[in-house]
C-alpha cells in the first residue's frame, strides 16, 4: 500500500511492510535522578537497538548516588553515548528539554532511567514513521512489570494504526485518559522542534506533549508487540506523588495547558476543551460513586479527589453532598445489593477497556469509522506541511500556564 503524501484526513489500518530504517538516526534521551542501580541497563537496551544508527544523550540531575559516574563510564566505553549533569536538581521537565537540545537525530525517543526498550523496539517505530511522512507520533504497548525485567517480548508488528491527528486527538479529550505511559514513543525531531519541548507541568508533562504533537502531526500505533519495559517500583515518582486526586488535579492541567497553547489556532479549540471538561467531570462521578458502591470506602481518598473536581465544576455540589453523606452512612441490605451490582457492571468495564487499550492503544472504541475527513494538522510559516506548529518559546496566551479555572471557563456542561 502506497502511503498518502500528505497529513491523512481518515484513519488507516494496514498490515506492516517492509520500509528501510537502516539510515535513521535516533538520539534517546535518558533523564536520570538516583537510578545508578538502572542506568546501564536503560543506556544498553538502546544502544543494542538493531536496524536503525541510536546515539543516547544522558542527562543526569543532580543525583545524590552515583549516577553521574555509572553514566560517565558508559560514555568512556561507547563513543555513542553523552553525558549532561545538573549542579542542581531541576526536576523532570527541565531534565529532559536540556537533553532535547542535545538531540540531533531524525527520530527522539525519552526513555527514563528505569525503564526498557525491548529489542527492535526502534526500528519498528521508524518504519512506520518512514511509511507515513506525516506522522509525528509512533507508540505501542509497554509492559509493566516489577522485579526482574521479562525475558521475552513480543517482537513481530501485526498491524500499523495511523489516525490523523486531530482525530486522535479529539477521542482523547472525549475521553479523558492518558494512553501512553513514555517510553513507548518515538517523535519525529522535526515536529518536536516546530512545536517544542515539555510544558512546566508536575506529573502530566508527557501526557500534554503528545497532545500537543498530536495537534500538530498524525499519530501511529504499532500493534501486536511490546515496545517498551516499564518498571513498577517504589522509589518511582509517580509511585511517590500520585494519588487519585493528584492524577486528576494533573490531567486537568494538561488539558488546560493543551488549550492554552497546543490547541492555539483551531477552530476546534473551544469544543476540545469542552469534551476534555465533560470527560473529567463525569471521571470523577464515576469513581467516587464506585467507591460508595463497592463498599470498601476509603472517605478521605474520595473526598481528596471531590475536593478536586468541585474546583472544574462547582455545579457538581448538589451530587457531592449525596456521595458525602453516603460516605458516611450504613446502608440497608436492599441499597447495598444494588451498589454493588453497579460497581460490578463498573469493574467490568474497566476490564474490557484495559484489554482494548492493551490490543488498540486507546481505550474507546475508534471513533473514526464512518467520520467524515478531518481537516490537515496545524500549519505555521517556517516548518515543513505535515511538521508545522507554534515554537516553544512563545508560551501560554497572557504569558503564563493556563489554570483549572482557564479550562472551566472554555464551557461546556457536565
Amino acid at each position: 500500500m502506497t502511503a498518502p503524501a500528505g497529513p491523512l484526513t481518515r484513519t488507516v489500518r494496514v498490515r506492516p511492510h517492509a520500509v528501510p530504517t537502516a539510515d535513521a538516526t535516533v538520539t534517546v534521551v535518558i533523564p536520570c535522578h538516583d537510578y545508578a542501580r538502572y542506568l546501564p541497563a536503560a543506556v544498553g537496551s538502546a544502544l543494542g537497538q538493531a536496524g536503525v544508527e541510536v546515539d543516547v544523550v544522558v542527562v543526569d540531575d543532580a543525583s545524590t548516588d552515583d549516577s553521574l559516574a555509572v553514566a560517565g563510564r558508559l560514555a568512556a566505553a561507547d563513543p555513542r553515548v553523552a553525558v549532561l549533569a545538573h549542579p542542581r536538581n531541576r526536576g523532570p521537565v527541565e531534565t529532559f528539554n536540556d537533553g532535547l537540545a542535545r538531540a540531533t537525530g531524525e527520530f527522539l525517543v525519552r526513555l527514563d532511567a528505569d525503564d526498557l526498550l525491548t529489542p527492535g523496539s526502534l526500528a519498528r517505530s521508524v518504519a512506520v514513521a518512514r511509511a507515513y511522512p506525516s506522522v509525528g507520533l509512533v507508540y505501542g504497548h509497554p509492559v509493566h512489570f516489577a522485579g526482574d525485567p521479562p525475558r521475552a517480548a513480543r517482537t513481530r508488528a501485526r498491524r500499523w494504526t495511523v489516525w490523523p491527528g486531530r482525530r486522535w486527538l479529539a477521542d482523547r479529550c472525549a475521553d479523558g485518559y492518558n494512553v501512553i505511559t513514555s517510553p513507548e514513543v518515538l517523535m519525529r525531531g522535526s515536529v518536536v522542534a516546530a512545536v517544542g519541548g515539555q510544558r512546566p507541568l508536575a506529573h502530566a508533562h508527557d501526557m500534554e506533549m503528545w497532545l500537543r504533537l498530536a495537534a500538530h502531526a498524525d499519530v501511529a500505533h504499532v500493534g501486536g508487540v511490546d515496545q517498551a519495559w516499564h518498571r513498577e517500583h517504589p522509589a518511582s515518582l509517580s509511585a511517590r506523588e500520585v494519588d487519585d486526586a493528584t492524577d486528576f488535579r494533573e490531567r486537568v492541567a494538561a488539558f488546560a495547558e493543551l488549550a492554552a497553547v497546543g490547541t492555539a489556532g483551531l477552530p476546534e479549540r473551544d469544543a476540545l476543551a469542552a469534551a476534555a471538561r465533560r470527560a473529567l467531570v463525569r471521571q470523577a462521578l464515576r469513581a467516587c460513586r464506585y467507591e460508595v458502591d463497592r463498599g470498601r470506602r476509603d472517605p478521605g481518598r474520595v473526598r481528596r479527589l471531590m475536593a478536586e473536581a468541585l474546583v472544574v465544576a462547582p455545579e457538581l455540589a448538589g451530587p457531592w453532598r449525596r456521595l458525602d453523606a453516603a460516605l458516611d452512612a450504613e446502608p440497608g441490605a436492599r441499597d447495598r445489593a444494588a451498589g454493588l451490582a453497579r460497581a460490578v457492571r463498573v469493574r467490568a468495564d474497566d476490564v474490557r477497556r484495559g484489554r482494548r487499550w492493551a490490543r488498540t492503544g486507546t481505550y474507546t472504541r475508534d471513533a473514526a469509522r464512518g467520520a467524515p475527513p478531518v481537516p490537515p494538522p496545524l500549519a505555521v510559516d517556517g516548518a515543513p506541511e505535515s511538521t508545522r506548529g507554534p515554537g516553544w518559546s512563545r508560551g501560554a496566551p497572557g504569558g503564563g500556564p493556563a489554570t483549572a479555572a482557564d479550562l472551566r471557563r472554555t464551557g461546556g456542561a457536565a
